[in-house]
């Protein structure tokens, strides 16, 4: 994803990519990027202070994207995460940090996506009897499962439904579908970029509502085009839909 927004920042008038930081301290020099200069993750506050940026865009894991999230709050730096697999103390560091500096977390950055969770949202609204299992396939290296982006699907879907759902993960053994559960399903293949999928299926009929991404460019466009909107916002949490509303 680094090299993704490299990509697209390349394309674009709006936005300049003055510094990245590489969390691995196993990097050797066939990570650098002739683009940008690439520093230790470790020296991320010099990289602040001397390049001065007004957002920060984190695509890196948990742990690290509290500690960049952290120092940017130190530093007045705005910052976009798209990193997902955030437990409670994660989430908690977030808010902390946006006490400081806006802080826009997304499990996604697709503005198709966004579109989907409202067609979700609608149709769950109508058919609130059917049946409900969402299904996401991502690239065998990704770590978190299901996606940051299945979990927003499924916290729509509940909402929608006032709560009421039970979230099932996988089924095996004898295991018929209970009223009101929210099956989720996550498989891991390949290069695939991210597909989500949610089946709404009742009586003789079924609603199927997909998106499939091809190139992580999408992700990437979609971080920057946050990071260009939350620059110079006051201190506080935002969402991606804001971005996309505007």
């Amino acid at each position: 994803m680094g090299r993704a927004v490299l990509d697209a920042a390349s394309d674009r008038e709006d936005v300049d990519v003055v510094a990245g930081v590489n969390r691995d301290p196993e990097a050797d020099a066939s990570d650098a990027d002739p683009r940008v200069p690439i520093e230790p993750a470790r020296e991320f506050g010099r990289v602040l202070r001397e390049r001065d940026p007004d957002a920060l865009v984190d695509f890196s894991g948990p742990s690290s994207s509290q500690n960049y999230v952290a120092v940017c709050a130190e530093a007045g730096v705005a910052c976009v995460v798209g990193t997902t697999g955030f437990d409670d103390r994660g989430e908690s560091a977030l808010d902390a940090a946006s006490d400081h500096v806006p802080v826009l977390r997304a499990s996604n950055f697709s503005r198709g996506v966004q579109a989907l969770l409202d067609a979700i949202e609608a149709a769950v609204g109508d058919l609130p009897e059917y049946d409900v299992e969402v299904t996401e396939t991502h690239h065998n290296g990704k770590r978190d499962a299901p996606s940051g982006t299945a979990k927003t699907v499924v916290d729509r879907i509940e909402s929608t439904r006032d709560g009421d759902g039970r979230r099932v993960h996988g089924r095996e053994g004898d295991a018929p579908r209970e009223p009101g559960e929210i099956g989720v399903h996550a498989r891991r293949a390949g290069g695939v970029r991210g597909e989500h999928e949610v089946l709404l299926a009742g009586g003789d009929e079924e609603l199927r509502l997909a998106h499939r991404a091809g190139s992580r460019a999408v992700f990437a466009e979609g971080a920057l085009d946050a990071a260009d909107w939350l620059a110079g916002r006051d201190p506080g949490r935002y969402e991606f839909s804001e971005v996309v509303g505007v």
